[in-house]
């Protein structure tokens, strides 16, 4: 898989965005889905989860689908396999986020295209938790 190309200055920018809704959050607290968003929320992030699958993770109101969240989002962190990826960036697209965030190991170029053809950055093979600790700490 190809390195996503942001430089660490362009990291730090998203990184100050800090409304951030997660697709395919988990309720496990073993899996990244929810150990990394958990770190997020911890360092001063507004997390959204989204998963049809709960009603409530971290205390918080969980969302089917991302088109269902009712407020804007900055970053759409994606938590589901490269190729469950378009139909969900499809849909990211309609909330107009400034990032959609997919996180190590997810990466799908068409659907990559499509956030970039409308203005929306991309950044894929990548975890924020890993990126935040990085460079913040």
């Amino acid at each position: 898989m190809e390195d996503d190309p942001h430089s660490d200055e362009e990291i730090l920018e998203i990184l100050k965005l800090k409304k951030v809704a997660v697709v395919g959050m988990s309720k496990n607290p073993d899996k990244a889905a929810h150990f990394v968003p958990k770190y997020l929320h911890e360092n001063g992030y507004e997390i959204i989860p989204v998963n049809p699958n709960a009603s409530e993770i971290l205390h918080k109101q969980c969302y089917d689908e991302i088109t269902d969240v009712p407020d804007q989002v900055d970053i759409v962190d994606v938590f589901r396999p490269s190729e469950q990826v378009l139909p969900i960036i499809e849909k990211a697209i309609k909330k107009n986020p400034k990032v959609i965030w997919l996180q190590e190991g997810i990466h799908n170029p068409e659907a990559e295209k499509l956030a970039r053809d409308v203005g929306i950055d991309v950044v894929f093979n990548r975890c924020m938790l890993a990126e935040h600790s990085r460079l913040t700490k």
